[in-house]
């Protein structure tokens, strides 16, 4: 087997990190002299034909290969989404392959927990580990850059003010997605503080207001209006959204929490169809800390596209549910201890050493480039973080032949806007070779799982990219299936690379 993981080919393999002997040579590759100019553009949305009539992805592309004695710094803004993984979920328990334009090798990998330590003053830690991998030739590793959150605890959270917008068009009634939302709904009731409140705007045909601002404990009147829910008519997700937005701002709190949080199919038939019309209206009141989070529900007449960049442009984050069990997870756990948040347009900035590093690819991330000349304005959009949460980037890198344990690899730079200052911070560390392990038995079985989820999700992206397959990734999986972390997700994960690689 040729080990090259799909889109993880990268440096040289650091044989005894801890040693001052030179690196083994690499072996000549050709790279892109400048990633902002050579990454692969985006494709136009599309929607595939089968197995989901009417699904619509926009594929983000591939990163290419970078000389960092052309371009010595590559620069993005943090993610937080999932749905890409929930929603390969679905395909594969229907029996069918993802579509490989829904695949972000990204969003499957911030998919797992992670077990980076809290950052002790700062809002994030940055860690960095890395190595080889059974996936990667031998001149080559994998570096992981992680960045931790600050916690906030249930009693410090601010109060909370949720708008939900609920699709209750007729293409919500398939599938029983419009009941999923709502068990979610009743969900989230039982896991908020009696501080915080829940308004109600739904929307078909046109929107209207079924609840107005209540506190979370008066759930009779909260459950009430939720069960009163009924599917019908057309998609006007433009007019849901602005009544809801609408609505938001007149509960605007200065030291709270505001968020709108969207539940749809995302097939928006009538009024403005697409995200930049719908938002353009109502970017201001982003600015005014107003955060949209998108929910997905559904397959089939479900746009993709749509969903993920309204919660770009909204500074808030997108998931799917696939079922009422990823639906009480999303809302008992990722919305409700997330929701207070702890950095406003995130943004890292990654500058290697040319004498050290020959080459760097960034995995995934694509739709979420930004100029390097960018980093310090501040006016330029990026990913809000919530607390608690941790992001996770990983780079293919091939080391210069003549590089030592001690030399630094990169400077990892984190830069935000303080959403209780209001001003900008940054926080910083270095990468050297001795952060990488000498081999993958020695790397951390996070980084093992990063690893092996990575090069499922490049090759279901890319298979062309690669020799190796997906019967390749499982027999690794198996191999450290004891030493991965335990937890539910993870051994869903493994089962669900099984079904895969039997598949062929």
């Amino acid at each position: 087997m040729r080990k090259l993981l799909l889109s993880l080919s990268a440096v040289a393999l650091l044989a005894g990190a801890c040693n001052s002997a030179a690196m083994p040579a690499s072996t000549s590759r050709p790279v892109a002299p400048d990633h902002h100019l050579q990454t692969q553009p985006p494709a136009p949305p599309v929607t595939a034909s089968s197995p989901y009539p009417g699904v619509t992805y926009e594929d983000p592309g591939t990163n290419p290969w970078t000389d960092p004695a052309r371009d010595d710094q590559s620069t993005f803004g943090l993610d937080v989404d999932t749905a890409s993984y929930t929603i390969a979920q679905r395909y594969i328990q229907d029996g069918n392959t993802p579509d490989p334009a829904s695949v972000r090798v990204e969003e499957w990998v911030n998919a797992f927990a992670q077990d980076y330590p809290a950052p002790e003053q700062d809002a994030f830690a940055i860690v960095a580990d890395g190595g080889p991998t059974p996936f990667l030739e031998r001149d080559e590793v994998l570096l992981r850059i992680g960045l931790q959150a600050r916690a906030v605890s249930e009693r410090q959270r601010q109060p909370a003010s949720l708008t939900f917008v609920i699709d209750t068009s007729g293409s919500m009634g398939m599938e029983e997605r419009l009941e999923t939302v709502k068990d979610a709904l009743r969900i989230l009731v039982r896991n908020l503080d009696r501080r915080d409140r829940i308004a109600i705007v739904t929307f078909g045909s046109d929107a209207r207001i079924v609840l107005e601002p209540t506190p979370a404990d008066d759930d009779r009147a909260i459950l009430a209006a939720i069960d009163q829910l009924q599917p019908d008519g057309s998609t006007n997700l433009e007019a849901g959204l602005r009544m809801g937005y609408d609505l938001a701002r007149r509960t605007l709190s200065e030291a709270g929490i505001d968020r709108i949080v969207l539940a749809s199919d995302g097939v928006a038939n009538v009024g403005l169809t697409d995200a930049d019309g719908i938002l353009a209206g109502i970017r201001r009141d982003a600015a005014a800390g107003i955060e949209l989070v998108s929910v997905g529900v559904g397959m089939g007449n479900y746009n993709d596209a749509l969903l993920e960049q309204l919660a770009d442009h909204g500074d808030g984050f997108y998931a799917y549910i696939n079922d009422r069990t990823e639906a009480e997870r999303l809302f008992r756990d990722d919305l409700t201890k997330t929701l207070q948040t702890v950095a406003l347009d995130a943004k890292a900035q990654v500058t290697f050493d040319p004498d050290v590093v020959d080459a760097y690819r960034l995995l995934g991330y694509e739709n979420r480039a930004i100029d390097d000349r960018d980093f310090t304005d501040d006016h330029v959009a990026a990913g809000a973080i919530g607390a608690g949460h941790a992001v996770t980037a990983l780079y293919a890198i091939r080391l210069h032949p003549d590089a030592r344990s001690g030399d630094r690899l990169a400077t990892i730079d984190v830069r935000w806007t303080d959403p209780d200052r209001g001003g900008p911070a940054e926080v910083s560390r270095d990468v050297d070779a001795g952060d990488l392990a000498a081999s993958f038995h020695d790397t951390d079985p996070h980084f093992r799982l990063d690893a092996i989820v990575a090069a499922t999700a490049g090759i279901l992206h890319d298979n062309r990219s690669s020799e190796l397959d997906l019967r390749d990734v499982a027999a690794v999986a198996r191999d450290e299936a004891r030493e991965l972390p335990p937890t539910d997700d993870v051994h869903a994960f493994l089962e669900l690379l099984d079904e895969l690689a039997r598949r062929g």
